[in-house]
């Protein structure tokens, strides 16, 4: 009974009611609507690797997984066992049942990762031939076709012929008797064909009168002369019926025969579409899945920006208010959290969404939260949360609560408070407990406002006593309060934790953020004195309650602000972080780019030496032949040296012009890195090695002398000599023009916005040169996410659609840095 009341006040349906939306079958929303809770961990893991692979498979597909097709056929299967004849929208939505089912078995088959669902189609028997044969025997308007059997066309093929005697001869009636007949009109009444005849005229076509118009002008005649034809018509659709009905009945038996498959394949495509549902609404969520913990391992509970997934829904499809995330990192040590604060700041929510977050993972949903999401396995999940106050049952508040943690304690197992009886004034005249059996570990316990509804000095007492019972008898406690006791159990206790609902004294309002370790206090003589009430009024009640407790409130106080300045020096630290990482990683790739450039230019270099060797040798070897072809004279002589002059300057690079020395760094001047393109502040002299430190943006990094030179690109003189000139220098070759490749390509076609930029990301910070971005057309939704991320990057100069060759607007070009 309590794991039920449990789910009613964390409002499960609701959450199941959403999750059937994202079904794609009646029986997947019905099976969502009753989502029933695994008994074993291991069923749990094995919905959350349905849940996983099925995410992972519509990220790979264009349109998602499809289930058209597949109807609820399951009274259609019993009718038939029960030797019933199916209809014809019956056999045909099993035939379409089949051929779904079929469908998505082929689906998963041509997947090769998915061991999970490729096992639960793998005994899945869709019947090709029953298929085939329902559709050979029923069109689509659900009838019984001609082909069905010789038989039925025999049949057919006779009421067509007698169809047209009748209407030939209805039609030389009307011709004839045009005078007494009301329009030129053949219709009927029943299976009977009859002519609207004028009723004083109806002496003219003696016959049959089947019908009368509204007014009595116009009767409804079959003449005598086809009544014959009728009675046989009639005859003729009856040997119809009772054929259309032994072929139905044939297939019917054919349908039975097989009805464990049938059902077994309706198990299955349920089971397909409830993960699909899964799937789709965690995706919808933006939810990640868990991992499940073992606390007595000593692993955390960590649940990072973790939101209240009614309140998503509230927000996107209500116009509710944003949702206000919160952290959960629980010690394994710790088996109580005591949450204090005002009234309406969240405490009620955290709760709320914990025990969701714990049935959320139970049943193969993912959570909403930031990654890592790992969370223990609970065998029970129970609560007590609201004012189960009923004048009915006679039931006070505080009497509600214990009657309900009472059945608390006894599904834990770990028995009841008995013989609760109330007095006038509220008061608790005897409280029993009786704890006769062992405990189950592994539940998770919820308590709101624990120990409320009573005197606060028993109710607080109450509140520690069962407090510390739960945390040798349960797994997890999370239990709010406004008892200022509460607060020092975890100073007496290891096993307890305190934390806090944030409030702001400034505007008189919660900020429903979670604080840790730090215990909630008394905000009620602030927010009085700043709502209006009387100063000396508000200084008496300071003085009535002491002041130990304006001191704790006091050094609560300091800790809150000492918690804010940490955490803004943290947030201000984490984005110094981030844009060091950043200028690290832009100073990194140009580094990079200017080495392979380098590398690319000494080769270059050395091809063109090379050419230029081989030709001059040619040349050489030339002059040496002519001097060589008859005898040598003094002139030939001189023309050979002046042509080895000529080839010497020639091939000779020329001496490169000296660099202007002289410049000599100091303190506070300004420099340039050539290297990397970046203006930089000098911090340090050169040291005797030649080492300088320099600034640029928010980075120090220490450079060599023969690094840098002035803005008016003068060098300084280095103190280790500088390395001697490269033999030849040769200005540097023309950039080829971009050339598309696999290795420059990326595909993103059938991928998410979200995954595509990560793939798009990670390819342009590898390139080095034009990326061609393959979207396709579509509905243009991939294409336009593209061209957003493109604009925001910062290595991306501009875009482009490709050349019409190249997929013209379905391919855009962008351009690198």
């Amino acid at each position: 009974m309590i794991q039920s009341e449990t789910l009613e006040l964390l409002e499960w349906h609701r959450l199941c009611q959403h999750l059937s939306t994202f079904a794609a079958t009646k029986l997947g929303a019905t099976a969502a609507r009753h989502l029933k809770m695994p008994d074993f961990q291991a069923e749990s893991e094995q919905l959350l690797e349905q849940t996983k692979e099925v995410y992972q498979l519509e990220s790979r597909l264009t349109t998602g997984l499809s289930f058209e097709g597949i109807q609820d056929i399951g009274d259609s299967l019993e009718r038939a066992e029960l030797s019933g004849i199916l209809t014809g929208d019956e056999l045909l939505a099993i035939a379409t049942t089949l051929a779904g089912a079929r469908n998505l078995r082929r689906v998963i088959d041509n997947q090769e990762d998915l061991p999970i669902l490729t096992n639960l189609v793998a005994d899945l028997r869709t019947y090709p031939e029953l298929e085939q044969e329902i559709h050979r025997c029923i069109d689509e308007r659900a009838q019984v076709t001609d082909r069905a059997s010789q038989k039925l066309g025999e049949i057919r093929i006779d009421l067509r012929r007698l169809r047209t005697q009748i209407t030939q001869k209805l039609q030389n009636i009307l011709q004839a008797k045009a005078g007494a007949v009301q329009e030129q009109l053949i219709t009927q009444r029943g299976d009977r064909y009859v002519i609207p005849v004028k009723a004083p005229q109806k002496d003219a076509i003696p016959g049959i009168v089947h019908d009368t118009s509204t007014s009595g002008a116009t009767l409804y005649v079959e003449p005598n002369s086809i009544v014959p034809l009728g009675n046989q018509l009639r005859q003729i659709i009856r040997k119809e019926q009772a054929e259309e009905e032994a072929i139905r009945r044939a297939l019917t038996e054919q349908v039975a025969a097989v009805k464990p498959d049938l059902e077994r394949l309706l198990a299955i495509a349920t089971t397909l579409d409830l993960a699909t549902a899964r799937s789709r609404y965690s995706f919808w969520l933006g939810a990640n899945p868990p991992r499940f913990v073992n606390r007595e391992e000593s692993e955390i509970i960590t649940l990072r920006h973790l939101r209240h997934p009614l309140l998503v829904w509230q927000q996107q499809h209500e116009q509710g208010q944003p949702v206000i995330p919160v952290d959960l990192f629980i010690s394994p040590q710790i088996r109580v959290v005591t949450i204090t604060g005002p009234n309406t700041g969240g405490k009620t929510v955290t709760l709320k969404t914990l025990g969701l977050a714990a049935l959320m993972a139970k049943v193969g949903l993912f959570v909403p939260a930031r990654e890592p999401v790992e969370i223990p396995w609970f065998d029970q999940v129970l609560a007590d949360i609201g004012d189960e106050q009923s004048l009915q049952q006679s039931l006070s508040t505080f009497s509600g609560h214990i009657r309900r943690i009472s059945r608390i304690l006894e599904a834990l197992g770990t028995g009841e408070i008995t013989g609760v009886e109330e007095m006038e004034n509220g008061r608790v005249e005897e409280i029993k407990e009786i704890f006769p059996t062992p405990p189950l570990p592994h539940s998770l316990v919820l308590l709101d406002e624990v120990g409320a509804g009573t005197d606060p000095v028993e109710g607080s007492a109450l509140a520690i006593a069962l407090l510390q019972y739960l945390a040798n008898h349960a797994q997890l406690t999370i239990a709010t309060t406004h008892f200022g006791e509460l607060k020092a159990l975890k100073y007496e206790d290891e096993r307890f934790e305190n934390a806090s609902v944030e409030f702001d004294e400034s505007t008189l309002s919660p900020t429903y953020r979670l604080l840790w370790g730090i215990p909630g206090r008394s905000n009620a003589l602030t927010i009085a004195l700043r709502l209006g009430l009387k100063p000396e009024v508000v200084e008496q009640a300071k003085s009535q309650v002491g002041e130990a407790t304006d001191e704790v409130n006091q050094v609560i106080a300091g800790l809150e602000a000492q918690r804010r300045r940490q955490e803004t020096k943290a947030t201000e630290a984490q984005n110094l972080l981030q844009q060091a990482e950043r200028l690290y990683k832009e100073v990194s790739e140009k580094a990079s780019a200017l080495e392979e450039r380098e590398s690319a230019l000494r080769a270059s270099q050395e091809v063109t030496v090379q050419q230029a060797i081989a030709q001059a040798k040619g040349e050489i070897a030339q002059v040496i032949r002519r001097l060589q072809q008859g005898t040598p004279k003094a002139q030939d002589a001189q023309q050979a040296t002046n042509a080895l002059n000529q080839i010497a300057q020639k091939y000779q690079p020329a001496t490169p012009p000296k660099p202007k020395l002289g410049f000599i760094p100091k303190v506070g001047d300004r420099l340039r890195i050539p290297k990397l393109g970046q203006t930089a502040e000098v911090l340090t002299a050169p040291n005797d090695d030649g080492d300088l430190t320099v600034r640029f943006g928010i980075m120090k990094m220490t450079v060599k002398l023969e690094d840098v030179e002035s803005l008016d690109g003068q060098k300084a003189e280095p103190v280790v000599k500088a390395k001697p000139a490269p033999t030849v220098v040769t200005p540097p070759p023309q950039p080829a023009p971009a050339i598309r490749t696999s290795q420059n390509t990326v595909d993103l076609r059938g991928k998410r916005v979200a995954d595509a930029e990560y793939i798009l990301d990670k390819a342009i910070s590898e390139a080095t040169g034009p990326v061609w971005i393959i979207h396709g057309h579509g509905t243009g939704k991939l294409r336009q996410g593209v061209h957003t991320f493109l604009q925001q990057h910062p290595r991306v100069s501009n875009y482009e659609p490709a050349e019409r060759a190249d997929g013209g607007s379905g391919v855009t070009i962008a351009h690198i840095k």
